[in-house]
This record gives C-alpha cells, sequence and structure tokens, in this order.
C-alpha cells in the first residue's frame, strides 16, 4: 500500500443492488489481510450530515460534496475508506475521485426487478405506496458509471464480488 495515502473505493449502484453486503464481505477480506477500511455508509452518514433528508436535488448534492470531502481527509490521514453510497449522479463520484489518488470506482449492476425484490430497507415499497418519490433508478434517474475500475453483477455471491474488488487492490498495488 502507498505510505502516504489510503485508498477509497467508491462501491455504487442502485438501492438494494447488494451494495452493503458486498461492503461487508470486503472488509472481512481485508481485515483478514491485516487492512483496515472506514466505511462511510450513506445511510448512517446521513443521521450526521443531514438528520432529516428531504432528498432534494440541492440536498443530495451538498451531502455528497461533503461525503466526498471526508473521504478524501481520511485517506490523507493513510487510511483506507470504502463508500457504501448509491450517489445517483456521476458528478458526485467523479468529485471523490478528483480528490483522492488512490480511488476505485465499482459499479453493482442490478436488474430493478431483482432490487425491488430484495428491497431489505422497504425503499421500493414506500415508493409504490405514494410516500416518496425519489427513489434513484425509479423515480430520480440513476446514472451509472461510464468507465468504472470494476463492474460487478448484483446476483452473484457477495464473497465473489468481495474477491473481484480485492483483486483489483491488488493488481493496483494498493495492498
Amino acid at each position: 500500500m502507498n505510505a502516504q495515502r489510503g485508498f477509497a473505493i467508491w462501491i455504487t449502484g442502485i438501492p438494494a443492488s447488494g451494495k452493503t453486503t458486498i461492503t461487508r464481505e470486503l472488509v472481512k477480506k481485508l481485515e483478514a489481510r491485516g487492512i483496515r477500511a472506514v466505511v462511510l455508509e450513506s445511510d448512517e452518514m446521513r443521521t450526521i450530515l443531514t438528520p432529516n433528508p428531504t432528498y432534494t436535488p440541492e440536498e443530495r448534492y451538498q451531502f455528497y460534496r461533503a461525503l466526498a470531502l471526508i473521504g478524501a481527509l481520511i485517506t490523507r490521514s493513510n487510511v483506507n475508506v470504502i463508500f457504501d453510497a448509491t450517489a445517483n449522479k456521476r458528478a458526485y463520484r467523479e468529485y471523490a475521485r478528483s480528490l483522492i489518488p488512490h480511488f476505485i470506482e465499482v459499479y453493482v449492476q442490478c436488474p430493478l426487478e431483482v432490487s425491488m425484490k430484495r428491497d431489505p430497507k422497504g425503499i421500493y415499497k414506500s415508493a409504490a405506496a405514494g410516500n416518496t418519490t425519489t427513489v434513484p433508478g425509479l423515480q430520480t434517474p440513476y446514472e451509472p458509471p461510464l468507465s468504472p475500475e470494476i463492474t460487478l453483477q448484483g446476483q452473484n455471491a457477495p464473497e465473489e464480488n468481495a474477491d473481484e474488488i480485492t483483486g483489483k487492490l491488488l493488481q493496483l498495488l494498493y495492498i
């Protein structure tokens, strides 16, 4: 790993695509190698940055900008970061890339129907009931990465997906 900076991995995809499950497996695999990483999970970070979220475009812009800045500050301290966040616009993720030299974007590709069936947080059910109008990929556009370092299939085993990320970290000499 680079002696001066940590690396950052942004795991993106529509809600319920498998981001969090893959993140958990990745953390386990990294820890087994003696590598630690701070996970910046969007729902947890929202409790601090936007405690009463409205999910307006302006609020999302400010939230993801702050998330990227926090991640950049952490990596400057030689601590690795995993962003577990939809970040529905490419610009949010590209901003983080511009701040963090050792950056990997991971796109978890998953059909909307599969994500809707999973729906562990009830996001899609809430949308169907008319309680929300801002679900990325359903009611608000989700912009997939144009050239992510890794594209994973959300239907694959999380362990397999985490292995692919670990392989990329090894290839790039980040670990």
